[in-house]
């Protein structure tokens, strides 16, 4: 009896302290944080105070600290976000303890690293790998420096007992000494240089590798490819079909969100690229939400990743036909499938 005294006490505590954490419903509360998990309605922030379940509705406006997360305003009120993406978000508690978001803000540099995970790209592996064959060669340097001074040291006590016609060599010798010294500062400054760099691209490389378990949580339940002409953003009737009937098949899953990368040739500069890419993702979620009935939240903010990932030789003219595409998934979380 006493017993069940106790965990009647503590469950009555965790519950006041849940709604004192956000408040009561209806409150204004913030969350800081980062996207764990999405479904198509709500998504999962890891905050310094803990998880916690943001819905996302009609009326949740997402935006960039910057501006408008490289997207025309009058053609996209809302974005939704991927996993492993830092967002501050502003709204207010409900019932259930959750937040009922109006505004999400997130950082522009953060979004394009997101993106480019979602595309397989791991920088921060690479500058490792050269920081470490650096220290490597610092360290090789290091050593032979000191075998060096060693030697000038023996040899300097050799001449030291020697005739006074000698002692312009010895001086010659003690400047080679000196600068010798320098050289095992330089490099051993080098060597607290590149640690440091290290240190700060494992930490890039941790959070890196935490959105790509995220992303891998989802089941590919449909997928399409869009073509385009050369220099052309403009989605052709047999896509146009192809596209609602993705969207119909997506709107038939619970918990969905599409998926919406951008590429192109290798024709032209690497600028005009990337920016035809955004474009043609664009024109993909713009058909989407119009002509599909998809909803805004239901789509993860599109990428435009230019002449980067091509899926044929850029040296023929088939290969760059097959390079002006614009790849369209609709995943569902593992979890949700599951259930």
């Amino acid at each position: 009896m006493h017993r069940k005294t106790i965990v009647i006490t503590l469950m009555t505590l965790f519950f006041l302290a849940s709604l004192s954490a956000f408040g009561a419903a209806g409150e204004k509360a913030e969350v800081k944080g980062m996207i764990t998990t999405r479904t198509g309605e709500t998504l999962v922030v890891k905050s310094a105070q803990g998880t916690v379940t943001v819905v996302l509705t009609d009326d949740t406006t997402t935006k960039d600290d910057r501006g408008l997360l490289g997207l025309r305003k009058e053609r996209l009120s809302n974005v939704v976000l991927i996993p492993g993406l830092k967002v501050d978000v502003d709204g207010r508690s409900d019932d259930q303890g959750r937040v009922v978001a109006k505004t999400i803000t997130v950082d522009g540099d953060d979004l394009e690293t997101a993106q480019m995970i979602q595309a397989g790209l791991h920088p921060t592996a690479e500058q490792v790998a050269a920081n470490m064959r650096a220290i490597e060669n610092n360290q090789q340097n290091i050593a032979t420096s000191k075998e060096q001074i060693a030697a000038q040291k023996k040899r300097l006590a050799a001449q030291q007992g020697q005739l006074a016609a000698q002692q312009g060599q010895l001086t010659t010798q003690q400047g080679q000494l000196a600068a010798q010294k320098q050289s095992v500062e330089a490099n051993q400054k080098n060597v607290a240089a590149n640690q440091q760099q290290i240190a700060a691209n494992i930490k890039d490389i941790e959070e890196n590798t935490n959105r790509f378990i995220a992303l891998s949580e989802y089941d590919v339940k449909g997928a399409g490819t869009v073509k385009f002409n050369v220099g052309s953003s403009t989605i052709s009737a047999k896509d146009q079909e192809e596209l609602k009937k993705l969207a119909q098949t997506a709107i038939g899953l619970k918990g969905y969100i599409i998926e919406v990368m951008g590429y192109a040739d290798s024709t032209g500069s690497a600028a005009m690229n990337t920016k035809l890419s955004e474009e043609r993702a664009r024109a993909v979620v713009t058909f989407l939400m119009q002509q599909g009935g998809v909803p805004v939240r239901h789509i993860v903010a599109p990428g435009a990743m230019g002449e980067y990932g091509p899926v044929a030789p850029n040296e023929t003219k088939a290969g760059r036909a097959e390079n002006r595409r614009v790849d369209v998934k609709v995943l569902v979380n593992k979890g949700i499938a599951g259930a």
